[in-house]
This record gives C-alpha cells, structure tokens and sequence, in this order.
C-alpha cells in the first residue's frame, strides 16, 4: 500500500503509536510509544530492560498503529535493537520532536537506553478506513 504526502505529515506530528510486539507464548503485547518516522523506518527509544525489547529478541515482527481510530494507520515490520552508541541523528529528531527529550539517557529500572528500528514493510492501513 502506497502511502501519500498526507500520511508523511501526519506521522511527522502524531505523538503516540501503538506498538504491538509477541511474547514468547505467542500472545500480544501492545503499548504506546513515541517516535518519529524518517526515510520509511520508525526509531522508538526505550530501555533495554522493557518488555517489548525482550519481545523483539524473541520474535522481531511487529505492528504499529496510530491513534486516530477514524483514519487508521497500521504498519508492519521486522523490528531490529540498536544497542551502544546509538545514532545522533535519530535521537535529534526525536528531541525535536518531544521537547528536548533525552531518548540515550538511561532511566531506572529500564536499563540502557536502545533504539527500535523497524523499517516499514508493508501498509496495512494507511489513513483511510476500510
């Protein structure tokens, strides 16, 4: 599913998504998240001791949605950790888009702090109900 200039926009200034990852029974787990969207890949910050990291560790494939129920946008990937130093560009982006915040700054009891790539592999939904 192609997505138009509008989605763009509207993934630029969304604030939440939801973020659905597999336990390992296979059962979902499903939590919102910041992020921003550069270049077809959503980047998620979060701590390496959360469950959805643990999740993707065990099964990568994930789904995305943003909120709004009436133009629904749902995404699938194959999400990939990135652990150490972590890209300087994406953590800008994601201080320009949350008011300065500090996505490599290690919040307790999470752990370090990693980034969730998970390049877009296809559109399930992309803004308009079906």
């Amino acid at each position: 599913m192609k997505r138009d200039q509008s989605l763009i926009e509207r993934l630029a200034r969304e604030r939440n998504a939801w973020l659905c990852t597999l336990r390992a029974d296979g059962s979902p787990h499903v939590t919102p998240v910041w992020f921003v969207y550069l270049d077809d890949v959503f980047w998620i910050g979060s701590g390496d001791r959360n469950v959805k990291v643990r999740n993707i560790g065990t099964d990568p494939r994930v789904s995305l949605a943003l909120e709004d129920g009436d133009a629904p946008a749902v995404a699938e990937g194959v999400a990939r950790v990135h652990r150490g130093a972590l890209r300087e560009d994406v953590l800008a982006a994601l201080a320009a888009k949350y008011d300065g915040w500090a996505a490599s700054e290690e919040i307790e009891p999470f752990g370090a702090r990693v980034l969730l790539e998970v390049p877009v592999k296809r559109w399930l939904l992309a803004g308009a109900a079906q």
